[in-house]
């Protein structure tokens, strides 16, 4: 019989050996991650919004949403609520405002006050000044962002861009989008990519990332139908969101909003889709 002393040293080697053989399978399983704070965008729920606010984010939280981004509406920027009121609604049902989509218009002034008001960090433009698919556009609408990102700063936020799919256009052998990040500042501009949009027009968010770190703080995260160029249920589409929330701190991101802009049955219907598959995802 080995000594006391011979035995512990046995089974102290033993455990060691055992760590050793099952410690890189328990290492890649502790490099998982899982996906936390899902955010949407409420033109998600856009009709559910309009008619019924308050209950529509009752909804939403009891899903488990944490993070908002609104969308203008025709009852204004908050589905016809004013700025402190959804501050107070989201605030008691434990989720956070993070982001709008305004207009840049003659209520631009009034839009900026209100996002103080809510207490949202971010801006977004959905759209350009004014429209023009050309090179020259861009490079205006580029100055003019960054003006505005100027004044969002002074005012304690950040201005951002959101693209579709036309940004992806060419003209004179330039992506649009491309001329967009070139000429923004990126200390005033954020860039709130679209994946889906992106992955509709033919173009790849990776070699985005990979050529624009840390540009693109804010996302929207969707599921695409790429053929009929329709957002889906997630898992059932184009878009590789598993790789492209690895990707995430290469790409800057912050905050992301899950959308979906078409529905097989109803909104809440794919809204519970959607959430599950992420709340269930490892990447």
């Amino acid at each position: 019989m080995p000594s006391p002393s011979r035995r512990k040293f046995l089974q102290t080697s033993a455990l060691l050996t055992a760590g050793a053989l099952v410690s890189p399978r328990l290492i890649r399983a502790a490099a998982n991650a899982h996906v936390r704070d899902i955010g949407i965008q409420l033109y998600t729920v856009r009709k559910e919004m309009l008619a019924d606010p308050t209950g529509t984010l009752k909804q939403l939280a009891k899903i488990g949403f944490k993070e908002l981004e609104s969308a203008r509406s025709d009852k204004g920027n908050y589905y016809g609520l004013q700025a402190k009121e959804i501050k107070k609604i989201t605030e008691d049902l434990g989720m956070k405002l993070r982001s709008g989509h305004v207009h840049v218009d003659a209520d631009w002034k009034r839009s900026v006050e209100q996002a103080v008001e809510t207490g949202q960090q971010y801006i977004i433009s959905a759209v350009l000044p004014s429209p023009g698919q050309t090179v020259d556009h861009y490079k205006q609408s580029a100055e003019a962002f960054n003006k505005l990102g100027e004044e969002c700063k002074k005012a304690g936020l950040h201005f951002g861009y959101h693209n579709h799919d036309s940004e992806f256009d060419s003209e004179k052998g330039q992506v649009l989008y491309d001329v967009l990040l070139k000429y923004t500042d990126p200390a005033l501009v954020t860039m709130e990519m679209d994946l889906g949009w992106v992955v509709a027009a033919g173009h790849d968010p990776f070699l985005y990332f990979r050529q624009h770190p840390g540009r693109f703080a804010l996302w929207h995260l969707k599921d695409m139908d790429k053929v009929q160029k329709k957002s889906v249920e997630f898992g059932t589409g184009k878009v590789d969101i598993k790789g492209l929330l690895h990707r995430a701190k290469q790409a800057g991101m912050k905050h992301f909003f899950l959308e979906q802009e078409e529905y097989a049955h109803s909104a809440f219907e794919s809204v519970r889709v959607d959430y599950d598959y992420l709340a269930h995802l490892d990447y």
